[in-house]
């Protein structure tokens, strides 16, 4: 048993070599939540504000505020846009959530979302080198019920303090309504994480796995389990970027999806649901048995396992099949279950894990590259250049069945995501700057460069401090006791 890193390194060494690899899943999970949780209360959180400019003297704030600042008002006042330019809107996110679909916990009511929402932050500023703020809100009204339009209004009302908005866990149906209206009717860009960043990073590893598997996009035989906000705009991508509707099989908690579901048919906040109905599973396939099937590929984003996924469906696809098992914080079945079953591939949201398909290597460059053309919206098609700029980016340095999407910690992967991107808004008409990608790139990596180093420079120089060896220790003491019951 190897002793806790500050790094974090090699988590799977740290448990008793008794252990079986169910233990030493479910450990990593325990070791995880109780590491995060005393972290946080040890810093208090994961976010502060400092400024970006300096104090030579306090004559300057008289330029930084009053008197001086009057000019700043009042250009912008007569151009909007050149708030871009005169404050810090143009490189600034707000990350808002009604904190109705925290990860796998649910409704964890607005607060509750905070530790989730200053964590995007935090991977914003240090993955991309763009400023964001959490801004948890109460969405319900007077009946009780949480309102979409509730959000809606909030982020219309906001939106003129900031460069883009990343919504964040949004239950379902609302978070369907409050990106579709906001993406047409804000001035900037709207997007939801959960749904198109979950998509976009999908994307980009199934691309990546079915070249090792020598297949294509058009030809293979689609599984999807959970029909949420990221399955549906997943599915929904994959179709725009070549996947055949028709081999597609999508399923809710009440089955599976198509043009008979009268129930989804009625509820018209569902309508992204229906448009899968509409469009795939032609047979009306029903159970997970007959529709795995001799299945190339098993996206899952439902309910956190390790059984939501049963081992008996995934000996039921065809050969070299793909399992990407995405859910928060546990995926629905470990991937060493998922390869006892026969899988080739299998991927998860964890870091811990081999492959890990999330988030965090898309939209750090994606917003980047939105906020750097001033983009007014983010398209499918911006999306979907991600998707493959992150394929192509692992491709070139080289892929295989335990490694085929960027891992974080990658030079050069989010400012080259966020230059492809921002091309891509040039070519669908939704940027007001236009640039080369050269140029774009070069911004990126600067804005990069600079946050990474204001970081390890707070912390070098002992503003920040290293999270202290007893913290660790007690984390892990803690996860052997209630592993073992002691």
């Amino acid at each position: 048993m190897e002793k806790v890193s500050v790094k974090l390194e090699n988590l799977g060494k740290i448990f008793p070599d008794n252990w079986t690899e169910e233990q030493k899943a479910k450990g990593k999970t325990l070791f995880l939540k109780r590491l995060s949780e005393v972290a946080h209360k040890h810093y208090s959180g994961k976010i502060q504000v400092i400024p970006k400019v300096p104090v030579p003297g306090f004559n300057w704030f008289n330029v930084w505020y009053t008197p001086g600042v009057s000019k700043v008002s009042t250009n912008i006042r007569d151009n909007n846009d050149t708030s871009f330019d005169l404050s810090n809107r143009g490189n600034l996110v707000a990350v808002v959530s009604d904190s109705t679909r925290v990860l796998g916990d649910g409704d964890c009511t607005p607060p509750g979302g905070l530790g989730v929402m200053e964590g995007k932050a935090f991977l914003m500023k240090y993955l991309g080198g763009v400023d964001a703020v959490a801004l948890c809100i109460d969405s319900k009204g007077k009946d009780g019920k949480n309102d979409p339009d509730k959000i809606i209004d909030f982020v219309k009302m906001c939106q003129h303090s900031f460069g883009a908005v990343n919504l964040e866990d949004i239950s379902q149906p609302n978070c369907f309504k409050v990106l579709d209206v906001l993406r047409e009717e804000c001035d900037i860009p709207v997007w939801h994480d959960d749904a198109q960043g979950t998509a976009c990073v999908t994307l980009a590893g199934l691309l990546n796995a079915l070249k090792l598997v020598n297949k294509k996009l058009s030809d293979v035989k689609i599984v999807c389990f959970g029909a949420g906000a990221s399955n549906t705009t997943i599915a929904r991508l994959i179709i725009t970027d070549g996947g055949d509707p028709k081999k597609m099989i999508m399923f809710d908690s009440q089955g599976g999806l198509h043009k008979n579901r009268e129930d989804i048919k009625a509820d018209k906040r569902f309508y992204r649901k229906w448009e899968i109905c509409e469009n795939t599973n032609p047979n009306c396939i029903n159970t997970m048995e007959e529709a795995m099937k001799d299945a190339d590929v098993l996206i899952s984003l439902s309910t956190p396992g390790p059984d939501t996924i049963k081992k008996d469906w995934v000996k039921l696809m065809g050969n070299k099949s793909i399992v990407f098992a995405c859910a928060n914080p546990v995926p629905e079945i470990y991937p060493y279950a998922a390869k006892e079953a026969g899988a080739y591939i299998v991927a998860t949201g964890r870091g811990d894990f081999p492959n890990q398909v999330n988030n965090s290597i898309g939209f750090p460059g994606i917003l980047k590259g939105a906020l750097l053309v001033r983009a007014i919206k983010i398209t499918d098609n911006m999306a979907i250049a991600a998707a493959h700029s992150l394929a192509n980016f692992a491709e070139k340095r080289g892929i295989n069945p335990e490694n085929i999407v960027p891992k974080m910690d990658e030079p050069d992967v989010f400012a080259i995501e966020a230059a492809d991107v921002a091309m891509q808004a040039i070519k669908d008409d939704v940027a007001r700057v236009k640039m080369t990608w050269e140029e774009a790139y070069q911004e990126a990596k600067k804005g990069i460069d600079y946050s990474r180093s204001l970081i390890h420079s707070v912390c070098d120089n002992g503003f920040i401090k290293n999270p202290p060896q007893e913290m660790l220790d007690e984390a892990l003491n803690f996860t052997i006791k209630q592993i073992e019951g002691k």
